[in-house]
């Protein structure tokens, strides 16, 4: 089953040189045991960084991040390794997976971590990969499967510990709409066949109405909670397209700005091909929720 995440009151305060960035201001929210919750907002609003208090990456400056009886923020080094390996499932945006390890491999790995019999493991990776549809490709490397299958096995990864909470950090970034909507598809029948409590930070629209309630973040807390079905008529819908069409604008500048980081050979072209390719499918997500809102980019 899952467990109650309780966040009250949590700022962030990062230093950097003399300078203080405020990420989180103050920051409140509760999400339900087995609960999906999807956390939007603009970029630099705070949102990787509530995940990363829920899950033990990082400590607040001030306030309460409760995860069941677990008081996050109170725990020391040691018990924050245990409760990283035991408590939260981390499923990454650049996925974490080993290359040079097969998809079995990879889901095995945390439960060699946790001391797992060889008879226990074998049976909950055979489980796994048949619960996100991967059984065939058990013996493949990452490097030999598709991005969405890459992100199952992440999915898989993650559910090894059997861990009451998942946590999601761009899930489908990387992917096109249609391998997108079924990596969405796995996380909500793994919250509810397993009873998981589910956050997940996404930018696409489409992957948010998969949730139970959606969270706006906007400068560092969060501004509204919105059922699925009220994504489309939220209280103030030209805001929430004004919103898309800034995050469009934003997007049209990073697009700029890698191509003029290739030309000058920054970077070399597998990775301008992977981040061109990441920004333009977010853009296209973006322009299909303003068509539904009937509105022209």
């Amino acid at each position: 089953m899952g467990l109650e995440i309780t966040v009250r009151d949590v700022f962030k305060v990062y230093r950097i040189g003399k300078v203080e960035v405020q990420a989180l201001r103050g920051l409140s929210a509760h999400v339900k045991d087995g609960e999906i919750v999807s956390i939007i907002g603009p970029s630099g609003s705070g949102k990787s960084t509530l995940l990363n208090l829920i899950g033990g990456l990082d400590q607040p400056t001030a306030g309460s991040v409760r995860v069941g009886d677990i008081e996050v923020a109170g725990l020391s080094p040691r018990q924050l390794t245990e409760y990283r390996k035991k408590t939260v499932g981390h499923i990454f945006q650049n996925l974490n997976l080993i290359p040079t390890l097969t998809t079995a491999e990879n889901v095995e790995l945390p439960m060699i971590a946790l001391g797992f019999s060889r008879g226990r493991r074998a049976e909950r990776v055979k489980m796994l990969l048949e619960v996100v549809g991967l059984s065939p490709r058990a013996h493949h490397k990452p490097d030999e499967l598709s991005g969405g299958e890459q992100q199952r096995v992440a999915i898989a990864t993650a559910l090894a510990n059997d861990p009451p909470v998942l946590l999601a950090d761009e899930p489908t970034g990387e992917l096109d709409t249609s391998n997108a909507r079924m990596v969405t598809e796995y996380l909500v029948k793994v919250s509810r066949e397993f009873g998981k409590t589910i956050v997940m930070v996404t930018h696409d629209p489409n992957v948010a109405r998969a949730a139970d309630r959606i969270m706006r973040i906007e400068d560092g807390a969060i501004k509204e909670t919105l059922e699925p079905t009220r994504l489309l008529e939220a209280t103030k819908p030209s805001s929430y397209a004004e919103q898309i069409k800034a995050r469009l604008a934003e997007i049209n500048d990073e697009l700029e700005k890698l191509d003029e980081t290739f030309r000058r050979r920054e970077i070399d072209g597998d990775e301008y091909v992977k981040r061109r390719t990441r920004l333009l499918n977010i853009k296209t997500g973006f322009e299909e929720e303003l068509l539904r809102l009937g509105t022209i980019a």
